[in-house]
């Protein structure tokens, strides 16, 4: 069973998630244009202060203060649901793009120094740059590599298989 999430008032958050099995997607410049768009929107439904916006490779982290601060697990599920919806409606996928849960913390104080505040106008800017095509994009784990880089999948143990089903 999970632990019950801590939630208070006025403080700032450091939250981070992933996509599902570790797949790089933030590595694709259209995903980035999405997820800008998705953030974008969420910010008008639900006011937050938003510092240190990270995008590495498959995790998105952040720190993030709601202006009430009980509306943090509605906010990650609206981004993390959107997202999803959109990614999966663009690429013909069906299933989850998201890792299970996501982790927060509450920070003591201010987020670290080197968390820079969000560029809202960058990130409108970046939301109303088109996705070109309206065609399904083709992903294979080919089109996500760069160079030298080694995917490594990580699996939970609930994912593990049966030491009693026959192999394969």
């Amino acid at each position: 069973m999970n632990k019950q999430r801590k939630l208070q008032q006025n403080v700032w958050y450091k939250v981070e998630t992933e996509i599902n099995i570790g797949e790089p997607l933030f590595r694709l410049p259209w995903t980035k244009v999405l997820l800008h768009r998705v953030l974008r929107e969420i910010r008008k439904r639900y006011p937050f202060g938003m510092r240190g916006l990270r995008l590495e490779g498959a995790r998105l982290t952040f720190c993030i203060k709601p202006e009430d601060g009980l509306k943090l697990p509605k906010i990650m599920q609206w981004l993390k649901q959107t997202f999803s919806a959109r990614f999966n409606a663009r690429t013909g996928r069906t299933g989850h793009v998201w890792g299970e849960r996501y982790e927060s913390e509450i920070l003591n104080g201010e987020p670290p120094e080197d968390a820079e505040m969000a560029d809202w106008a960058a990130i409108d800017k970046s939301a109303n740059t088109p996705i070109a095509g309206a065609a399904a994009y083709i992903l294979s784990w080919d089109s996500l590599r760069s160079p030298g880089m080694t995917i490594t999948a990580r699996f939970s143990a609930r994912n593990a298989a049966d030491p009693a089903s026959p192999p394969g």
